[in-house]
């Protein structure tokens, strides 16, 4: 029987002051002033007709975390993000220790600023840095230098936040292991709770990929990979997703909901939401990707939902549920998916005798060899009767 998880809320800005040559998120390079005020306005009728839609505003299922995303949600002023949240908790209570954070640029947050946001009610921030090297800031056309960037999380320390995270990327254009050592072993001086130390891919319908740019090969990028986690885990970083580096207890909590297959409603540009109820029934949505579309008053802000079949189930969880280096309680599949054992017993047995999972009789832990066949892993839950 499916029990529905714990639900989050993601909530999506979409501008920002400039579009980088990687990025692929739904962002907007700003042209004039944001709409501040009619978009605060209409996140909170978009949650409004979700919470009614879906049977989530009678205050059952309090909100456990949200996380505000972009784009640049910094760009929106601590007034606004803190009225937007009041409404949010009107509207759908807050566990005790709901957690709240929001993306910040160093390029756009001035000082004192973090102590606004922090009034307003977010309790976690996570710095997008990428890197503490002018040059290769420029490449990625970020609007902000190294000394922003140090500042940046300095006033995060500062401002008595829960967290904060810092989002560091290696395997940059022309970028050696000594380069990207250096990045890494200053983002560990500033003694972050959380960091996001990813590396940089090249992803369709962007800059860098129309102009690819020279990366470093496979040999640098696994010394790279090699030689840092040793770094992070000598002070003190315990890895607890693929990218994902935390303090004891300073995991993101909005994060491990994620790949918990946990629920989470979106709202905003482009947002995407996944809603589980009692009778078995998972619905995705997602919501209008332009600003101007989502801010026509005439337009719904919903632009498709869809139920998630039970052929697909097997797949999305494990995809999510094996981005997460911790076991995975057994009775997780029933609860999240709705479906019984017998419906994943053939890929279980065929991975345990491949050696990429293990099986304590109470949980499935992923083996090192696991994770360095997880696309093998993971297509044998693909269902093969399945429509291209």
């Amino acid at each position: 029987m499916l029990v529905p998880p714990p639900l989050s809320l993601y909530i999506h800005i979409p501008w920002c002051v400039q579009k980088c040559p990687y990025c692929d998120f739904n962002s907007h390079a700003l042209k004039t002033a944001i709409p501040e005020l009619d978009y605060i306005d209409a996140l909170i009728e978009d949650l409004e007709i979700d919470l009614a839609a879906y049977g989530l505003n009678e205050g059952q299922r309090p909100l456990h975390s949200i996380f505000i995303g972009g784009g640049t949600p910094s760009l929106i002023s601590p007034e606004e993000i803190g009225r937007l949240l009041q409404a949010v908790q009107q509207r759908i209570p807050f566990s005790d220790d709901i957690e709240i954070t929001m993306e910040a640029n160093p390029g756009t947050v001035e000082a004192g600023r973090f102590d606004g946001y922090r009034a307003a009610g977010v309790n976690r921030i996570s710095i997008g840095i990428q890197s503490f090297q002018d040059e290769k800031l420029t490449r990625l056309g970020r609007i902000h230098g190294r000394d922003e960037a140090i500042k940046a999380a300095e006033r995060a320390t500062a401002a008595g936040l829960d967290s904060f995270n810092i989002d560091l990327m290696h395997g940059l254009p022309d970028q050696s292991v000594d380069d990207a050592l250096s990045d890494l072993k200053q983002a560990i001086a500033l003694n972050p709770p959380h960091l996001s130390w990813y590396q940089l891919t090249i992803e369709p319908n962007t800059l860098f990929y129309s102009k690819p740019p020279t990366l470093p090969d496979d040999d640098d990028l696994w010394d790279i990979f090699e030689q840092g986690h040793q770094l992070l885990a000598e002070a003190g970083y315990v890895q607890y997703e693929i990218s994902g580096y935390s303090k004891p207890g300073k995991q993101c909590r909005h994060n491990l909901n994620y790949w918990r297959f946990g629920d989470y409603l979106g709202i905003g540009c482009g947002a995407h939401g996944k809603v589980s109820f009692a009778d078995g029934t998972i619905t995705r949505t997602v919501k209008v990707k332009h600003p101007r579309g989502y801010l026509n008053p005439s337009k719904p802000y919903l632009d498709q939902e869809t139920q998630v079949p039970d052929s697909e189930r097997p797949f999305e969880f494990f995809m999510n549920r094996f981005r997460l280096l911790e076991a995975c309680p057994k009775q997780d599949y029933p609860a999240r998916t709705g479906l019984p054992f017998s419906t994943i017993a053939e890929p279980i047995d065929w991975a345990l005798a491949q050696g990429y999972l293990v099986d304590n009789g109470e949980e499935w832990q992923i083996t090192e060899h696991g994770k360095l066949f997880l696309n093998d892993l993971l297509a044998a839950f693909v269902d093969e009767d399945e429509d291209d």
